[in-house]
C-alpha cells in the first residue's frame, strides 16, 4: 500500500537566507532535519523546527552563546563546540538575522574549501 504524500510548507527561514547570501557562491543540503547553507562545502549556517543552526567556531562559542536566543547547539545529548542554536526569536528581524550570518561567515570563511568528493564509477 503507498504511503499518503504529505505536502511540507516551505521554511520561510530558506528564503530568508538565501536573499541575505545575495550574490555569495554557496550550496544547499539536508542536514539536521532541515537545510543548511554550504560555503566552499564548509556548513555555514542551517534552519531547523528549533531556529536557526550557526557555526561561529570555537573562539566565537562563549560569546555567541551569551546573546539573547541563543545557546549551545547539542545533538544527541552532548553540546557542539562552535555551532549556536539561535531559537526563532532571536532571527525574527532581518537585522538579526544578517547579525547571525556575518558571525557564520567570519569563521567559514577562514576555513580552506573542502575537496569535492568524486564518485567511483561504474562498472558495466
Amino acid at each position: 500500500m503507498a504511503k499518503p504524500s504529505i505536502s511540507v510548507a516551505p521554511d520561510p527561514m530558506v528564503a530568508r537566507l538565501r536573499a541575505a547570501l545575495g550574490r555569495r557562491a554557496f550550496t544547499e543540503q539536508k542536514m539536521f532535519g532541515g537545510t543548511c547553507f554550504m560555503i566552499d562545502g564548509n556548513m555555514l549556517i542551517g534552519t531547523s523546527k528549533r531556529g536557526l543552526l550557526v557555526r561561529v567556531g570555537k573562539g566565537a562559542h562563549a560569546a555567541a552563546a551569551a546573546h539573547p536566543h541563543a545557546s549551545p547547539m547539542e545533538m544527541g545529548g552532548r553540546s557542539m563546540e562552535g555551532y549556536i542554536r539561535v531559537a526563532p526569536e532571536g532571527a525574527a528581524t532581518d537585522a538579526d538575522l544578517v547579525s547571525w550570518l556575518e558571525r557564520a561567515l567570519a569563521f567559514v570563511e577562514t576555513l580552506p574549501a573542502k575537496a569535492k568528493v568524486k564518485q567511483p564509477k561504474r562498472s558495466k
